[in-house]
């Protein structure tokens, strides 16, 4: 069992076990043409001819990366496949200089094991405009956001408008 970049023929694979895992909502989907758009940024574990997991690393910049679409098999969990994702994302972070890797995730104790500490989600805002001003669960989010090395203390991505209007106060006026 191995780590490697993933490569184009991979995204199909990639794609299915998302798919697999997004349908009961441990996952976010990612449609065939967004993993092709960023495969470069996946990392997949094999065995012989078999794909047992995928992970990717999306960066912000040295600040902060983001852990995400990380998902092994059912059949090939408990054998070490997903820590050995985990330890080839957090190595390629390591490369990159990153100083602070988060995720978000239901499962946090796995991810406690490896380091990482809950957050709260406006200590990342960078994934926050990023990602969960189109999320369709914005408002109801059940994952836990987490954490690993120093939280960033800026964010490099412009606030979208749209949220902007849902995170601001109203004005309310007072007539005397």
């Amino acid at each position: 069992m191995y780590t490697r970049k993933a490569i184009l023929p991979d995204a199909e694979n990639i794609r299915a076990l998302i798919a697999d895992l997004s349908g009961d909502g441990t996952l976010l989907p990612r449609s065939l043409a967004e993993i092709c758009e960023n495969i470069r940024d996946f990392t997949v574990v094999v065995q012989g001819d078999d794909m047992l997991g995928c992970g990717a690393l999306h960066l912000y910049g040295t600040h902060l990366a983001e852990i995400r679409s990380i998902a092994v098999w059912s059949r090939y969990k408990g054998t070490g496949a997903g820590r050995l994702l985990m330890d080839a994302l957090l190595e390629e972070a390591e490369n990159h200089h990153v100083q602070c890797v988060c995720l978000f995730t239901r499962i946090p104790e796995f991810f406690a094991h490896m380091g990482f500490a809950e957050a709260k989600r406006e200590d990342l805002p960078d994934k926050i405009y990023k990602d969960c001003a189109s999320c369709p669960r914005l408002h109801e989010c059940d994952e836990v956001a987490m954490y690993r090395g120093e939280l960033p203390h800026f964010a490099i991505l412009p606030r979208p408008a749209k949220l902007q209007v849902r995170l601001e106060r109203p004005q309310v006026k007072v007539n005397k």
